[in-house]
């Protein structure tokens, strides 16, 4: 980066915001101009108004919705991760629940969630449960990717010096883990609130999804998305919280980083 001018980084960082802001202006332009009804599409301008006048209201609605996903999100790694490291433990559980693994992410989200509101209710239990399935494959598969990607080199080097399988997980494994783990971990950041709020649209007391609910049987579009732009911004911020949580824990991606 020390090569590169300091002209091209800042093009670079301008690009994708002057690129949503054409956008939004060519979307302004194409409401103001009535080219497709206000009831249809409503303008930046009106959805940004709704934002702003259901603010309060949102913002619980949301509280509610990043609960559900934090703790639906915090299972489905807990869950993920040890399903990984015992997959490539043991060759069996391997060749036993990969397969059922990969089928789980064949069944649509949609056609699970009424079937868990149907058994554990319209609490948060069955947001949970849905974003732990959601979220656990990304995971799963990230994880056990890296954990099998290792030069076998590196693991009989470790061994003839006399290390422990618990040493070779630490030393070698779990560091070429890593890159996979967090390329997973943000896909799963992502999928928790969109779990959450598809669990939420077919009952509950609170949430973003219920709220589109409502809005939408209101006929309320502008509202519908507000509430849209709003879930887009948490899935966003959540990602890059993730990509925070990454370069703390990879210490030596931000040398080589620095070095190129």
């Amino acid at each position: 980066m020390r090569n590169v001018p300091a002209s091209s980084r800042v093009t670079s960082r301008l690009v994708a915001p002057l690129t949503i802001l054409a956008l939004l202006a060519i979307w302004q332009l194409v409401c103001s101009a009535g080219l497709v009804p206000p009831f249809m599409l409503p303008s930046p301008i009106r959805v940004v108004q709704a934002l702003v006048g259901d603010w309060p209201l949102l913002i619980g609605h949301a509280a509610t919705s990043l609960a559900e996903a934090g703790l639906g999100l915090a299972a489905g790694v807990a869950l993920g991760f040890i399903a990984a490291l015992a997959m490539d433990r043991f060759d069996l559980l391997y060749r036993a629940f990969y397969p059922i693994v990969v089928l789980t992410q064949t069944i649509p989200t949609v056609a699970i969630a009424p079937l868990l509101v149907l058994w554990f209710g319209y609490g948060m239990l069955p947001k949970v449960v849905l974003i732990v399935v959601a979220t656990f494959f990304p995971i799963t598969v990230g994880m056990l990717e890296g954990l099998r990607s290792v030069d076998p080199d590196e693991i009989d080097l470790m061994r003839a010096m006399g290390a422990t399988r618990l040493q070779i997980l630490r030393h070698v494994k779990l560091p070429a883990a890593m890159p996979q783990f967090f390329s997973g971990l943000k896909i799963s950041a992502a999928y928790a609130i969109v779990g959450a709020v598809i669990a939420e649209w077919l009952g509950g007391f609170s949430g973003l999804g219920v709220y589109m609910t409502r809005v939408r049987k209101a006929y309320s579009f502008d509202k519908m998305f507000a509430v849209i732009f709003l879930i887009s911004g948490l899935s966003l911020v959540l990602m890059w919280a993730v990509d925070a949580v990454r370069r703390i824990a990879m210490p030596w991606e931000r040398r080589s980083d620095s070095e190129r």
